[in-house]
Parts: C-alpha cells; structure tokens; sequence
C-alpha cells in the first residue's frame, strides 16, 4: 500500500490487534461495543494520518505527483553515424584541420604542362616560385605584384619578414654572420617551405623571395628544394650593378646595406650565369614589364624544368 509523500507511515499492528487509542482519528464510538441499535452498524473507518485531514464527507483532492513541474527533457542520443569523424593524418593522404588540408608528408611535385603540350597559362597555374636576387635587385616588389595581379589564389612568401618574426635575441647579419643568424636563417627557410607547402596542399600558388647564392649550395638552393621539393621553380633576378646600388639607397632601416656590401652580394650573384636557371635581367624593367616576364619564364619552366 503506498502512501502519500510527507505522510507518517501508520504503525505496525501486532497478531489479533486492531488500531489503538494512540493511533488518533479514530471514529467516535469505536473504541467499545455498543448494544443492539436500530440502525445497521456502520463499517469502521481506517486510520487517518496524524496530521488534520479533510472532512469524511470530503473526497480528498488528488495528491501532487511527486516531482513538481514537467520532467525534464533529455536530449536524445546522437547516433554515432551522424557524428562527425576526422581521419588521423597518414602519409598518403596528410593530416586535416577542419576542412583546410595540410601538406603531404612528401615534397611539392612537378607542375605538369597541358595535355595539348602547348605553352601553359602561368596566370592560372598552382606553382611555388623562388624568386632569387640581391638586395635592392627588387625582387619584393615584383614578387608582391606578381601574387596580386595572377587569376588563381597567390601567397607571397618572403624570407626576410619570417626571420625578423625573432624579436628577443634577433642576430642581424649585417652586424655580421654568425652562427645565430646561420642558425635563423636556417629555421625561416625551413618555416617558408612549410607554409609553401601547405599553400600548395589547399590550391594557392605561392612566390618566395631570397638572396641565395650559388656558391652555397647546401644552405641555399639545396635547402630549398629539401624544404619545398623538386617542384619549386627558382627564377634569378639580376639587374646590373649601378641599378641595385640605386635602388638599395632609397631603402631604409635594416634592409638598406652599405654600397661595399651591395657590390660583395651583387658579385657573388653573378655565379648563377651559366648555372642554367632562367635569369631577368630587369634593369631596364618596370614592375610590370618584369612580372611579365616572369610569367613567361615559368610557363617556360613549367614545359620544361630545369636542371638544378
């Protein structure tokens, strides 16, 4: 028999007894044995709890469930087909972050010219160009405005803004070469050819900018390739000796060099004739004429790769 929240439990009867004098609530007239009445006798009433209840003429009102107001809602389960999974990354397919693609774990291929072997749209292929030149050669500039004028999505990559990302404990190179601006120069390569490669890995061409010298070919061209692939397309631009000279006196801050240095690097840039990378001399180019240019060398790149 259940009984209402908050409501004493009636007490235990023992064998042959009935409800006592303590039980309370009792009909008057029940605790003895009147003699024979006229009228039928009337059926004892049960024990009614201790506190006050409604009158015995009263239908009590319905109690309260016991937990007041609506139950609460419980979302259903989510099936585990509905939910959405991410692959770990492999070394077939690269790892994802949300729905951009990170980069394989191998090396940017080659662009692949059009089946019809006719000259390809530069404009419109995703390629990685590494744009080589001495200081105030103007390689920035053209690389900026080659990225902003091309049809498909182009990053500009340039070295020298990754490796001043080193704030604290920045080795400037022209308080000279030491074995930590080595070290920097080292670790934003490395960081530039990531990012070129995940550019790629997601359809957006990228440009890179350098001063890499041909008679260092570990550190500089080699390591290029190890940190893009054979994929990457180096392109030398390479104006004449009074031009950069001009051109590095309008520069201000730490990019600008002494004329000694401008000659040194411009010197040592010189090796890459004969190496047999396409070279533009832009010396007498405006920043359009030269991304121009540039676009035909790697169409020309693209049917034909060069040997590096």
């Amino acid at each position: 028999m259940q009984h209402a929240v908050g409501a004493p439990l009636p007490p235990p009867h023992g064998p042959g007894q009935g409800p006592g004098p303590r039980d309370g609530g009792w009909a008057q007239g029940a605790g003895h044995h009147p003699g024979p009445h006229p009228n039928p006798p009337v059926p004892p009433v049960p024990p009614a709890p201790a506190h006050p209840g409604p009158p015995a003429h009263q239908v009590p009102p319905p109690q309260p469930p016991v937990h007041q107001g609506p139950p609460p809602q419980i979302p259903p389960p989510v099936p585990q087909a509905a939910a959405p999974s991410v692959a770990p990354p492999s070394a077939e397919t690269g790892g994802v972050t949300g729905h951009v693609q990170l980069p394989p774990g191998g090396p940017v291929p080659l662009p692949h010219p059009s089946h019809d072997q006719t000259m390809p749209d530069a404009s419109q292929t995703a390629v990685a160009v590494l744009l080589i030149g001495p200081a105030g050669a103007g390689k920035t500039t053209v690389a900026r405005h080659w990225a902003d004028r091309r049809r498909v999505p182009t990053a500009h990559i340039s070295l020298d803004d990754v490796r001043e990302w080193v704030r604290s404990g920045f080795a400037n190179p022209q308080s000279g070469w030491n074995e930590n601006s080595e070290a920097q120069y080292r670790l934003a390569r490395r960081t530039c050819g990531f990012a070129a490669r995940n550019f790629l890995a997601n359809g957006i061409s990228c440009i890179l900018d350098d001063a890499v010298f041909p008679d260092r070919p570990v550190v500089g061209l080699g390591g290029w390739k190890r940190h893009v692939g054979p994929g990457l397309l180096p392109v030398v631009v390479l104006p004449g000796l009074e031009i950069v000279l001009e051109r590095n006196a309008e520069r201000s801050g730490n990019r600008r060099l002494s004329d000694d240095e401008v000659a040194r690097i411009h010197g040592r840039m010189a090796g890459w004739y004969g190496s047999g990378l396409p070279i533009i001399d832009n010396s007498t180019h405006d920043v359009e004429t030269t991304a121009r240019m540039l676009d035909e060398v790697v169409a020309r790149s693209i049917a034909s790769p060069p040997t590096w």
